[in-house]
């Protein structure tokens, strides 16, 4: 609660005449500055001991948000376990996609851990670590639907044509839509991963396009059981939209906790711990060496 205004009994304070410049001891003097030299230094060790991190809490099984409302997941995992590598305490925050980089810019967080692929456009606005995981992608359709028979890009193409396809926007799969299937199919863009599974359970939508990390937790539902993928695996190495693996967002101006990261990342990778989490999660190793 905010401290009220309440009626002083400064004589100087209610005599608006008089100065209220104070003389004190060289020895009090001291101490408020050393007070305040204190006081900087246990804030700026506070910021050094506590690692912000930005996730959507939406996204199976890379970030999600428990019954209780905890933040949980993949790269919370990896990003306690980079945390502890870093002798830091992590505080993760839950952030819409749409805003993601924008909220890390402003402060609110200081690196991103959201499943965000590290592609050229984003490289504008922010640095990346290094990659971490890599994860292909995988159109989606109902199993009953002629879809299933396409293959390659070209079949995808000539099959998908006049559909409705659904993608979480911002993304990388919005990108590839835009650049591989501008003008044939009718876009359809979702906040989040769920909203646009409930699209596609209720036929809303002809097929979607995400991480197949995300459509193995989508065949865990009910729903899924009616769901398979289609068309070739999509890569960044195949397909550079898709850029070159997942990696922690950071502002550019930050090099000495990307170093850091990096360093904690690396040694993650030595001793196998992404490679736990990541069997863990997806059910395969998708760490990047």
């Amino acid at each position: 609660m905010r401290a009220t205004g309440r009626a002083t009994t400064d004589p100087a304070a209610q005599d608006k005449s008089k100065p209220t410049n104070r003389r004190y001891p060289v020895k009090t003097w001291l101490s408020l500055a050393g007070g305040a030299v204190l006081a900087l230094s246990a804030a700026n060790a506070s910021a050094q001991d506590m690692l912000r991190i930005g996730t959507e809490g939406a996204y199976p099984p890379w970030n999600y948000t428990e019954a209780n409302g905890e933040l949980a997941g993949f790269e919370v995992d990896l990003g306690n376990a980079m945390c502890e590598k870093m002798n830091v305490t992590c505080e993760f925050v839950a952030q819409d996609w749409d805003g993601i980089i924008p909220a890390l810019m402003n402060g609110r967080y200081d690196a991103i851990m959201a499943g965000m692929s590290i592609t050229d456009e984003r490289r504008e606005r922010i640095s990346f670590s290094t990659g971490y995981v890599t994860d292909p992608a995988y159109f989606l359709a109902p199993k009953s639907s002629p879809l299933q028979d396409a293959e390659t890009l070209d079949q995808v193409k000539a099959a998908i044509d006049g559909m409705t396809v659904g993608v979480q926007g911002s993304t990388i799969h919005q990108n590839f839509i835009d650049e591989y299937l501008a003008g044939m199919v009718d876009l359809k863009l979702y906040d989040t991963q769920e909203n646009m599974e409930l699209d596609l359970t209720a036929g809303r939508i002809d097929a979607a396009l995400a991480d197949y990390a995300a459509w193995r937790a989508f065949f865990e539902k009910s729903d899924g059981a009616e769901f398979d993928i289609f068309g070739p695996k999509l890569t960044g190495s195949d397909y550079p939209v898709f850029g070159e693996g997942v990696g922690v967002g950071l502002r550019q101006e930050d090099d000495e906790l990307l170093e850091k990261i990096n360093a904690a990342l690396a040694a993650l990778k030595e001793d196998g711990t992404i490679t736990v989490l990541s069997n863990q999660y997806f059910g395969y190793d998708i760490t990047m060496f």
